[in-house]
C-alpha cells in the first residue's frame, strides 16, 4: 500500500477515473466515528494506491486513489458493506466519467443492499418478534387450559380478559411480522426491477408498493428508509400493522375516517406512509392539528424520524400563521386555522396531494369551518385525498357529511376493561348535592370517588388507580384528603407545570401504590404507565357559549359515552383492568354519544368573517358539518356590526375594510379591533401584547399548591394589580415579563408565581402576529413601549377607550349594592367581579367597566375587567345597543341607618336571615321590583336599605315599621322566672322580669303564662304575622321563642313556638280563642306550656311522700316469744313478769330454746310494734326480736273495700286528688296485709298528720285488733351525666357506701339512663337522712368554676376553636378530671376529685395563655376609615412575605388574606399592637385620606356617660343606642343588686330614661348573675309592694304569697311551709290569729290552761316538761331521760331502779 500523505487542502490534484471520495452522510452520520476509526477503515480497504485524509475536513473527509477501474469498483462496493454492516457512517462516491464503472459500481451496491435486506430477514429484530409471538401463543394456550377447569367467578372473568387480550396482542404481532415481510419484498423488488413512472392514483384494485422512490434516489435515502423500518417494527406501532389496510383505502377512496386510539401513532406515521409511498411526489402531504403546540412537536418528531429519508433537506415544514403556497414540503404540518388561511387564498389547493385532518374528535370551529370547504374542494379535484383521523370522532357523523365515506378502525394493543357499574342507591348518593367540609363545599360525586379508591385499593391487587374528577380544586382536596401510608397521591391537571406533571408517569416505590386524581386532561393527551383501575366520576367541566345572554356558562355536566370510553381505555394499556362507573348502565346509555362541536358551544363571529371573506353570502345555506343556531349567527352578526366589520349591503351581509383585515389577521374580531385600533393610536406594541394576554389571561397567573402555597401566589399578584383593571394588570407583567434577561425569564416566573408556559405562548402569539401583520397588512411593530404600569397618563386613557370600543357591548354599571354586583348593560343580567380580578385588591368596585367574558359557574363572573368613564360610551360608533340613561335610572341609592344595638339587629334578621329574606320579599312585592335589598352589619350595628330613587322612601317606610315593632316586642320582652321549680306536671309560681329588670307580674296561682303554638304548615309561618295575629286577639305579649330547626326535624310535629303573655288571663283567652285563629290558610293548635323542667337535681321539686302501711290479718293468740342474748333472759323475764300492758297481766319465763323469753296472757289486740315500744320502756336490755303467734287468718275484706275505706280516713287531712292508695295481694299465709300511699310532696304536713291519725287506729271494715302501723319512705333522685361520672366513680361509690354503713334504713339505688346519665335514687324513713345524704352528693357533684382576672372574652372566645377544644380534652386527660365550657356565660367548670381542682385550674389557664399567644389576631385593611389601596401599599412597603414587617416585630409571624383584606398576626399582645399600630400609621401615611382618618377617628372618640373616660370593651344600648363601658353597664347591674335599690334601670346618658331591656341584660351578665339581679329586683318588688307580697319565713327561701286578711293557708312548695298569709306565723287552722300570737308570745299559756284540773298531768321535777298518765303502771318516762314515779314524783337513772322504788315503797308498781 502507498504511503500515507495529508492533503493540506489547498494543493489542486488531477481528477482521475480511479478516484474514491469518503464524505460526510448527513443525515445517517451519528458523528461517533473519529480520525483512528477512519484510518483504520481506509487501511482495510483493497486496492488503494494513494490517500489523502484532510486535517481540517468539512463535508469532504478523504480522497482514496485505485490503481484501476476495478479496484475502485471493489473498493467503492467494500466501503458500502462496512456501512450497511454499521462499522462506519460515511457516504463513499465513485469519481468516474465512465458509463461503465458507475454501473458496476450501482450493480455491487445494489449487491450488498440485497444481502443487507436478506440478512434482515433472519436478523435478530425477526427472531424477536418470532419468539415474541410464540411466547403470546404459550401464554393463550395456558388461559385455554386453565378456563377449562373450574374456576371462581373472579378468576374466570380475569383468565378471560387474559385471553382476550393475548389473542389480540398475538394478532398483532403477526400482522406487524407479515408487514414488515411486506415492506423488504417491496424494497428488493424495486432494487431488482425500479419503477420508473408509477401512477399512484390509478383507481384498479391492484396492489400498491409501500415504497416509491421514484427516478432520483440515492443509496443512503434507502438506507435511511430501511433503518426507519426496523425502527417502526421494533415500536409495534398499531399503525404500522395496518399500513397496507390504510394505503389501500387512501387509493382506492377520496375520503377516509381513521379511529385509532391515542398513542397508536397516527399522527406521525400516516403521514411517512402516504410520502413513503408515491403521495409527496404530486403534491405536499399536509396533515392539520387544532393546537399550535402539537403541531409543532409532531413536525419536529416527524423530521427527526425522517431525516435522510428522502432527498429534500427539509423535507417536514410546520405552519401556525398564514402559508405560502411555495413554501410547503413534502410533509407539511400545520394547525387548522393556517390551512384555513391557505384556502381562502388558494380554494382549490393545488399544491396539496392529501389532507390528513387529525384530532377531529374535538371539532373546533377552524376544523368544522376547514372540513366544509374541503368539502368544497374534493368535488373540484378528484386526485385529493383527504383522511379524518381521531380517537373517539363521531364515525357516523362524519361520514355522512362526506358522501358516506368508509370508516376504517384501527385495533390498538388495550387489554380488554371490566366496567362496573355502581348500585342505585351508591349513585343517589354520588348525584347529590355538595357536602360541606369546614370552609370548603364539596360536591358529594368527589367523596364517592374517594370511597371507590379507598375500596379499591384496600382490597384489590397491585396496580396503580386513576380517578376522574372535574376541576383543580377537586383533585387538589381529593389529593390532600386521601392519606394512606401504603399509597402515593398525586394530582394531575392542566395548571401544574411540567416538571409536577411528570410524576405521574415515575413508578411508585415498592410496596405502594400510585393513586392518582385527574381531569379530563388524562383522557387522551396523556397515557399513564401502569393504571389497572379506573374510577370514573361521569362528570365534566363544560364552558358553552349562550347566545340568547352573551353568557359562557362554566358548569358542571355529564360526559358522553365517547369520553367514557376513553377513560375506560386508560385502565387496559398494559394488563386486563377494571373501570368503576359512579352511575348505572341505563344511564350510560341515555347520555349522548358524542360532544357537541365547538360550533355549537362558541361564538361564531370568526367563523362568518372568514365564510364572508370566501364570497358565501348566505350563511343559512352553507353546508356546515352541523350548523349553528339562528341565534348564535345573529348574536354574531350583532357584535360583528357594532365593530364595524360588516355592514348590509342589497340585503346581504358585506364585509368593511377593516372587516377585511381582521380576516387577514385571522383572530377573534375583538382582539383584531384592539390590535388594529392600538395603532391608530400608536400603541401597536401594547395593543398586540394586550391581545396576546387576553387570549391566555386564564393561566398566565399560577395559583397551585397547598393552601399556604396559594395565600403567597396571592400576595405575589398584588405587585401587578393595576388600579385600571385585569388588562393592564397582565400588560404589566408581560412587560417586566420581557425586560428580563431571556436565560433568567423562567426564574422570575417562579418567584413570581407566573405560569413560563403562557408567557410563551404569549411571545409566540405576538411574533406569529408580528408576522402576519408585516405580510398581510404591510404593518411594522415598534419594538418599544409608550405606556408604563408606574404612571397614569394618556396612554392609559388610549387604551381604555380602545377596550371600551372593541368590547361596547360587554358593559357593566356598578348596581350600588354588592349582593347584585353589575348590571350588564347589553343583558339586564348581574354579575360580579371574579374573585381573580384585580380591582379587588384595592377593595373598590367602580361604576363602570367592560369585560372580555361573562363566566357562570354557581354565580355570574365578569372575567378579564376594565375601568371606564361613562361620558366615552357616548362617543362610540356606531351607538351600543343600550341607553345609558336609562342604566343609570336602575342604579341603587344606599340608605344607613345607624345607632342600633346588636339584639335588634339579629331579632331584626332572624335566624338564618329568615325575617330580613321575608322583609326584602315584601319590599320587592309592594314596590314591584325585584331589585334592591338590605344588608345587616352587625360589627358597626347598622342596617343599609339598597333602593332605586323612585322607591327608597316606601322601602324605608316598611323598614321603619318593621323596627318600630321590633323595638316595642323588646321593650316588652319579659323573661318567665320560676321563684321555684314546682313538681312535674305542676305549674311553677314564676315571676315576669322584664325592661329595667323590673317585676312586671307575679303569677303565684300555679296558672300557665305560657302558650305552645303549632300548624301543620309551619315551615310557611311569618313569624311577625303569628306575633301580630296574638296580639290582635288578645292583651300584652311578654315575649316569643321560636323553636330552633324549623323546616327540619321539628315541620314533622309542626311546633312552631312559645309565646308569653304578661297575665295568665291573657294565656288562657289565647288557648280559648285558638280553634278561630288561622293563617296562611291552616288553623294554630295553642295549648298551655310548663316551662319548669321535669327534673333538675339543682333545685328539687317537692318529692312524692311514700309510705307503707300494715295491718294483721291474723289475730293474736295472746302468747309471744321474745329472742335475746341467753344472759339476759332472766332479767327480762322477771322483769316483764307480771307487768300490766294493754288491759292485762302477762306473765314471763324462760323458754325452751335457749335466749327466748315465753311470754303468756298478752292483750290479743297488742300488735309487735306496740310490745316492742312496751319491752324498751321497761328494760335497757337488747332484745334481738319478737313476734305474736297468731291464729289462722280468717274471712277478710277485699282489697278494694280496704283502699276505700283508707281514702276515707286520709280525705280527713289531705285532698283526695293529692294522694293514692294501693293494697298488694295478701297470701293465706302472710301475716299482715300491706297498702302503698304515696302523697303529693306539696302537702308532706298534711300527709304526716293524716299517717300520725292512722297510726294505731283499725280500718272501719276491719276488726279492732287490726291496728294499722305507719312505715314512711322518704324519696329524692339526683342525676349525674357520664362524663362527671367517669371522674368521680370512685368517690361517688365511695360515699353512698359510707352512708349507708352510717345511717339505718337508708337505700340508695344508682341506675344508667337511656342518654347514658346515672340517676341517684335515695330511700329512707327519714327525711333527714334523705337531705344529709343529698347534701353530701351534691356538694360532690357540684364542681368548681374558674375564676381568673386573665380569662377574658378574648381568652375565652378560643374554646370556640378546634385548639381550645383539644386543649380542654388535653387538660382532661392530664388531670383526669372533666371540664365543661358553658358557652352562654363563657364560663369554665370543672368536674373532679376535689384534690385535683387545683392542677386542673392552672394546666386550663396556662394552656389558655399559650393559645391566645399562638393564635393569630384579624387586623382589617379595608372598609371605611381605611385608605383606598391600603393592602397593596403594606406589600409595597413590607414585601410580598411581610420580610419588612418581621423586622419590625421580629416576635410575630404574619399573613395576608388578599380575597378578604385581612393581616393576621399571631404573638404576644404587644407583638399584635405593635401591628396594629404599624398598620395604623401606614394608613394615616397616605396622603389622600389622611385628614379623612383623623376626622372620623375624632368623631368617633365620645366619652363613657358613667366612668367619663375613654370607652373600652364598647357595648350600645338597645333601645337608646348610647354606648357604654360593657364593665361600667355591669357595675350598673351589681350596683342594684347589693343595694337591691335602683329599679328600673335606666340609661346613664344625659335626659335620656331609656329602660335597659332583657336582651341587654342577656348580653351584659352572665345566667347566674341575670338569676342574681332577678332575685334582687324580686325583693325590691316585694318591698315596694306595701305589703302585698311577703316571702316565705323559711331563710333564703325564694317563694312568695299574696298577704289576705282572711287566715289564708299558704303551703310553701319550696320548704313545705304552712304559712297563714295573715298573721305569718305558722299555720293554725282552729286559732285565731290574736289567740295564736299570745301562746306564741307565752308557749306555756296553752299549756297552762289544758293542765288546769286535770289529775292524770304532772310536770317533770328535773325538766319542768309536761307529762301525762293515761293508764298503765306508775312508771313514766320523761324525755329528759329520767325515770319518774307517778306517786311521788321522785326521780331515777333507770327503770329497774324505779320498779324497786314502786315495790318498796308504794308495794306495788301500779
Amino acid at each position: 500500500m502507498a504511503a500515507m500523505r495529508k492533503y493540506p487542502g489547498k494543493q489542486q490534484m488531477r481528477r482521475t477515473s480511479n478516484e474514491v471520495k469518503l464524505s460526510r452522510a448527513g443525515a445517517c452520520d451519528n458523528g461517533e466515528n473519529t480520525n483512528s476509526e477512519l484510518k483504520n477503515l481506509i487501511d482495510s480497504c483493497p486496492g488503494v494506491k494513494q490517500r489523502i485524509i484532510l486535517e481540517n475536513p468539512g463535508h469532504l473527509l478523504a480522497r482514496l486513489f485505485f490503481s484501476s477501474p476495478e479496484d475502485a469498483v471493489e473498493g467503492f462496493a467494500f466501503l458500502w458493506k462496512q456501512r450497511l454492516s454499521g462499522v462506519h457512517s460515511w457516504s463513499p462516491e465513485i469519481c468516474s466519467g465512465s458509463g461503465d464503472v458507475q454501473r458496476k459500481a450501482q450493480e455491487r451496491t445494489r449487491d450488498a443492499f440485497l444481502h443487507y435486506l436478506e440478512e434482515l430477514r433472519h436478523g435478530e429484530v425477526v427472531s424477536k418478534c418470532k419468539k415474541e409471538i410464540d411466547e403470546v401463543d404459550k401464554e393463550y394456550g395456558k388461559c385455554i387450559r386453565l378456563l377449562r377447569l373450574r374456576n371462581r367467578v373472579y378468576e374466570w372473568h380475569r383468565l378471560d380478559g387474559l385471553k382476550q387480550g393475548l389473542d389480540a396482542q398475538g394478532k398483532i404481532l403477526r400482522k406487524k411480522f407479515l408487514e414488515f415481510k411486506r415492506a423488504l419484498q417491496c424494497l428488493e423488488t424495486y432494487l431488482k426491477n425500479p419503477i420508473q413512472d408509477y401512477d399512484y392514483f390509478d383507481s384498479s384494485g391492484e396492489e400498491r408498493p409501500v415504497f416509491v422512490l421514484g427516478n432520483d434516489w440515492k443509496w443512503e435515502q434507502l438506507q435511511c428508509k430501511i433503518v426507519r423500518e426496523c425502527r417502526r417494527f421494533e415500536s409495534s406501532l398499531p399503525m404500522y400493522s395496518s399500513r397496507r389496510d390504510i394505503l389501500t383505502q387512501v387509493h382506492m377512496k377520496q375520503v377516509m375516517v381513521l379511529i385509532g386510539e391515542t398513542g397508536s401513532g397516527k399522527s406521525t406515521q400516516i403521514v411517512q406512509f402516504l410520502a413513503d409511498s408515491g403521495f409527496a411526489l404530486k403534491g405536499a402531504v399536509v396533515c392539520t392539528q387544532p393546537r399550535r403546540v402539537a403541531t409543532m412537536s409532531l413536525a419536529a418528531r416527524v423530521a427527526g424520524e425522517c431525516k435522510g429519508c428522502y432527498q429534500d433537506t427539509h423535507p417536514v415544514s410546520c405552519f401556525t400563521t398564514n402559508p405560502r403556497d411555495n413554501s410547503l414540503a413534502k410533509i407539511t404540518y400545520m394547525t387548522d386555522h393556517a390551512l384555513l388561511q391557505l384556502c381562502m387564498s388558494d380554494p382549490e389547493l393545488e399544491h396539496v396531494s392529501c389532507i390528513i385532518v387529525d384530532e377531529a374528535h374535538e371539532r373546533s370551529l377552524s376544523t368544522d369551518l376547514l372540513l366544509a370547504l374541503l368539502k368544497r374542494c374534493l368535488l373540484k379535484r378528484a386526485e385529493l385525498r383527504l383522511i379524518i383521523m381521531s380517537a373517539t370522532a363521531d364515525a357516523k357523523t362524519l361520514s355522512d357529511y362526506f358522501f358516506g365515506c368508509q370508516t376504517l378502525y384501527v385495533p390498538g394493543r388495550n387489554f380488554p376493561v371490566d366496567v362496573k357499574y355502581v348500585a342505585n342507591d351508591e349513585v343517589e348518593l354520588a348525584q347529590s348535592s355538595t357536602i360541606k367540609y369546614g370552609q370548603l363545599s364539596v360536591p358529594s360525586y368527589v367523596t364517592q370517588v374517594m370511597k371507590i379508591v379507598a375500596e379499591i385499593h384496600a382490597k384489590e391487587e397491585e396496580g396503580a388507580i386513576l380517578a376522574f374528577l372535574t376541576s383543580q380544586m377537586e383533585v387538589e382536596w381529593a389529593r390532600d384528603q386521601f392519606q394512606n401510608s401504603s399509597a402515593i397521591t398525586l394530582a394531575l391537571h392542566g395548571k401544574l407545570s411540567i416538571e409536577e406533571q411528570n410524576c405521574v408517569f415515575e413508578s411508585a416505590p415498592l410496596g405502594k401504590r400510585k393513586v392518582i386524581f385527574a381531569t379530563n386532561v388524562a383522557e387522551t393527551s396523556l397515557t399513564i404507565p401502569g393504571v389497572k383501575f379506573v374510577v370514573d366520576s361521569g362528570m365534566v367541566k363544560e364552558s358553552r357559549f349562550d347566545p340568547k345572554t352573551g353568557m359562557n356558562v362554566l358548569s358542571v355536566c355529564r360526559i358522553t359515552q365517547s369520553e367514557a370510553a376513553q377513560r375506560c381505555g386508560r385502565a387496559g394499556r398494559t394488563q386486563p383492568g377494571v373501570c368503576y362507573r359512579l352511575y348505572t348502565e341505563e344511564e350510560f346509555k341515555a347520555i349522548a354519544p358524542h360532544k357537541d362541536p365547538e360550533i355549537l358551544r362558541v361564538h361564531v363571529g370568526i367563523a362568518i368573517l372568514k365564510l364572508l371573506a370566501l364570497g358565501v353570502k348566505d350563511l343559512q345555506s352553507f353546508d356546515f358539518v352541523q350548523a349553528p343556531s339562528q341565534e348564535a349567527i345573529d348574536m354574531a352578526v350583532k357584535n360583528l356590526f357594532q365593530l364595524g366589520a360588516v355592514v348590509f349591503s342589497q340585503g346581504y351581509l358585506k364585509l368593511t375594510d377593516f372587516g377585511w383585515k381582521l380576516v387577514k389577521l385571522g383572530v377573534e374580531p375583538r382582539l383584531g379591533k384592539i390590535i388594529l385600533d392600538c395603532f391608530n393610536q400608536r400603541l401597536g406594541r401594547e395593543g398586540l401584547v394586550l391581545a396576546a394576554v387576553m387570549a391566555n389571561a386564564g393561566s398566565i397567573f399560577c395559583r397551585v399548591g397547598t393552601e399556604a402555597d396559594k395565600s403567597k401566589s396571592d400576595c405575589l399578584k398584588l405587585r401587578f394589580c393595576n388600579q385600571y383593571g385585569d388588562l393592564f394588570t397582565l400588560l404589566a407583567v408581560y412587560k417586566e415579563w420581557e425586560d428580563e434577561p431571556p436565560g433568567k425569564r423562567n426564574i422570575w416566573c417562579w418567584d413570581n408565581s407566573i405560569n413560563a408556559k403562557s408567557m410563551l405562548r404569549c411571545r409566540d402569539t405576538i411574533a406569529e402576529m408580528e408576522v402576519c401583520l408585516k405580510n398581510e397588512l404591510n404593518i411594522i411593530v415598534p419594538s418599544y413601549w409608550s405606556w408604563s404600569p408606574l404612571a397614569s397618563n394618556k396612554h392609559s386613557i388610549a387604551l381604555r377607550k380602545v377596550i371600551l370600543s372593541s368590547m361596547v357591548e360587554n358593559l357593566g354599571m356598578f348596581s350600588g349594592y354588592d349582593r347584585l354586583g353589575y348590571d350588564i348593560a347589553s343583558t339586564g343580567q348581574q354579575a360580579h367581579l371574579h374573585p381573580s380580578c384585580s380591582l379587588l385588591a384595592f377593595g373598590n368596585k367602580p361604576t363602570w367597566v367592560v369585560f372580555s367574558e361573562l363566566l357562570c359557574t354557581t354565580r355570574k363572573f365578569l372575567v378579564c375587567v376594565t375601568v371606564v368613564e361613562e361620558e366615552w360610551v357616548s362617543a362610540i360608533q356606531p351607538p351600543p345597543s343600550y341607553n345609558v340613561f336609562q342604566l343609570k335610572k336602575i342604579a341603587l341609592e344606599k340608605k344607613v341607618i345607624s345607632g342600633l344595638g346588636r339584639c335588634l339587629l339579629k331579632r331584626f334578621s332572624g335566624k338564618a336571615n329568615c325575617n330580613l329574606h321575608a322583609l326584602v320579599h315584601r319590599i320587592q312585592q309592594t314596590c314591584n321590583s325585584h331589585r334592591g335589598g338590605i344588608e345587616v352589619d352587625h360589627d358597626n350595628q347598622e342596617i343599609q336599605l339598597f333602593s332605586v330613587a323612585e322607591e327608597m322612601e316606601q322601602a324605608y317606610g316598611l323598614l321603619e315599621n318593621v323596627l318600630k315593632c321590633e323595638r316595642r316586642w323588646m321593650l316588652n320582652e319579659c323573661m318567665e322566672m320560676p321563684l321555684f321549680y314546682a313538681c312535674s306536671g305542676k305549674y311553677s309560681p314564676a315571676a315576669l322580669f322584664g325592661a329595667g329588670a323590673e317585676i312586671k307580674h307575679l303569677e303565684l296561682e300555679g296558672k300557665y303564662l305560657s302558650v305552645e303554638v303549632s300548624c301543620p304548615n309551619v315551615h310557611l309561618l311569618d313569624d311577625r304575622e303569628v306575633i301580630l295575629l296574638f296580639e290582635n286577639c288578645t292583651d300584652g305579649i311578654a315575649g316569643f321563642h321560636k323553636f330552633s330547626g324549623i323546616g327540619q326535624e321539628t315541620t314533622g310535629t309542626g311546633k312552631w313556638g312559645i309565646i308569653t303573655f304578661l297575665t295568665s288571663k291573657s294565656a288562657e283567652a289565647a288557648v280559648c280563642k285558638s280553634k278561630s285563629l288561622k293563617l296562611g290558610g291552616s288553623c294554630l293548635t295553642v295549648c298551655p306550656f310548663n316551662a319548669s323542667p321535669v327534673t333538675d337535681h339543682k333545685r328539687p321539686g317537692f318529692p312524692a311522700v311514700k309510705a307503707m302501711i300494715m295491718w294483721p290479718r291474723r289475730q293474736s293468740k295472746g302468747v309471744a316469744i321474745i329472742i335475746c342474748a341467753d344472759e339476759d333472759v332472766d332479767r327480762i323475764a322477771f322483769t316483764c313478769s307480771e307487768m300490766i300492758i294493754g288491759r292485762s297481766r302477762v306473765r314471763c319465763r324462760r323458754g325452751k330454746m335457749n335466749g327466748t323469753v315465753f311470754m303468756t296472757n298478752l292483750d290479743t289486740e297488742f300488735t309487735e310494734n306496740e310490745l316492742r315500744q312496751v319491752l324498751g320502756s321497761v328494760t335497757n336490755r337488747k332484745i334481738v326480736d319478737l313476734y305474736i303467734i297468731r291464729h289462722p287468718a280468717g274471712i277478710q275484706p277485699s282489697d278494694a273495700k280496704c283502699e276505700a275505706a283508707l281514702l276515707q280516713e286520709l280525705t280527713k287531712f289531705v285532698p283526695r286528688d293529692k294522694c293514692q292508695v294501693l293494697v298488694f295481694k295478701s297470701d293465706p299465709k302472710h301475716i299482715s296485709t300491706r297498702a302503698l300511699v304515696t302523697f303529693d310532696g306539696s302537702i308532706h304536713l298534711r300527709a304526716a298528720m293524716a299517717l300520725s291519725h292512722l297510726q294505731g287506729k283499725f280500718l272501719s271494715v276491719c276488726m279492732p285488733w287490726q291496728k294499722i302501723t305507719c312505715e314512711q319512705t322518704f324519696c329524692s333522685t339526683i342525676l349525674c351525666p357520664a362524663p362527671i361520672y367517669s371522674v368521680l366513680k370512685m368517690e361517688l361509690n365511695s360515699l353512698i357506701e359510707s352512708f349507708q354503713d352510717k345511717i339505718p334504713g337508708l337505700k340508695i339505688d344508682m341506675s344508667k339512663t337511656e342518654r347514658g346519665s346515672y340517676r341517684i335514687k335515695i330511700l329512707s324513713n327519714t327525711m333527714e337522712a334523705v337531705a344529709k345524704c343529698r347534701f353530701s352528693l351534691e356538694g360532690l357533684l357540684e364542681g368548681v368554676v374558674v375564676t381568673d382576672d386573665r380569662l377574658d372574652p378574648a381568652a375565652m372566645q378560643l374554646l370556640f376553636t378546634q385548639e381550645g377544644v383539644q386543649l380542654l380534652r388535653y387538660s382532661e386527660q392530664k388531670t383526669k378530671t372533666y371540664i365543661f365550657f358553658e358557652k352562654r356565660s363563657l364560663s369554665i367548670k370543672i368536674f373532679g376529685p376535689p384534690d385535683k381542682y387545683e392542677k386542673a385550674v392552672t394546666v386550663v389557664i396556662d394552656g389558655l395563655m399559650r393559645l391566645l399567644e399562638n393564635s393569630y389576631h384579624d387586623i382589617p385593611i379595608r372598609g371605611e376609615g381605611f385608605p383606598y389601596g391600603l393592602m397593596k401599599e403594606v406589600v409595597k412597603r413590607f414585601g410580598v412575605d411581610l420580610c419588612g414587617l418581621k423586622e419590625i416585630i421580629p416576635e410575630a409571624d404574619f399573613i395576608l388574606n388578599t380575597r378578604h383584606h385581612v393581616l393576621s398576626v399571631r404573638g404576644s399582645r404587644e407583638a399584635k399592637c405593635k401591628a396594629q399600630h404599624v398598620i395604623t400609621e401606614t394608613a394615616n401615611s397616605l396622603k389622600c385620606v389622611a385628614e379623612k382618618m383623623l376626622k372620623n377617628v375624632e368623631e368617633r372618640e365620645n366619652a363613657c356617660p358613667i366612668c367619663l373616660c375613654e370607652i373600652e370593651d364598647s357595648y350600645r344600648l338597645e333601645r337608646c343606642g348610647h354606648a357604654f363601658c360593657r364593665s361600667c353597664l355591669v357595675d350598673q347591674c351589681y350596683s342594684a343588686m347589693k343595694s337591691h335599690e335602683g329599679f328600673p334601670l335606666v340609661c346613664a346618658c344625659e335626659n335620656c330614661d331609656a329602660l335597659l331591656i332583657i336582651s341587654d341584660l342577656r348580653s351584659l351578665l352572665s345566667i347566674e348573675q341575670l338569676d342574681e339581679l332577678f332575685q334582687a329586683s324580686l325583693g325590691a318588688f316585694v318591698a315596694s309592694s306595701k305589703g302585698r307580697y311577703r316571702f316565705c319565713t323559711t331563710p333564703d327561701c325564694p317563694a312568695v304569697y299574696e298577704v289576705s286578711s282572711s287566715g289564708k293557708l299558704f303551703v310553701c312548695g319550696n320548704c313545705s311551709v304552712e304559712l297563714c298569709t295573715t298573721c305569718h306565723l305558722e299555720y293554725h287552722p282552729y286559732i285565731s290569729c290574736e289567740k295564736y300570737r299570745e301562746f306564741k308570745q307565752d308557749p306555756d299559756a296553752s299549756l297552762k290552761e289544758w293542765c288546769n284540773g286535770k289529775v292524770d298531768v304532772k310536770r317533770c321535777p328535773v325538766c319542768g316538761f309536761t307529762i301525762e298518765k293515761s293508764d298503765g303502771c306508775n312508771h313514766v318516762n320523761c324525755k329528759c331521760g329520767k325515770h319518774i314515779c307517778w306517786v311521788c314524783l321522785e326521780c331515777f337513772d333507770s327503770s329497774e331502779i324505779c320498779y324497786s322504788h314502786m315495790r318498796a315503797a308504794h308495794g306495788s308498781i301500779n
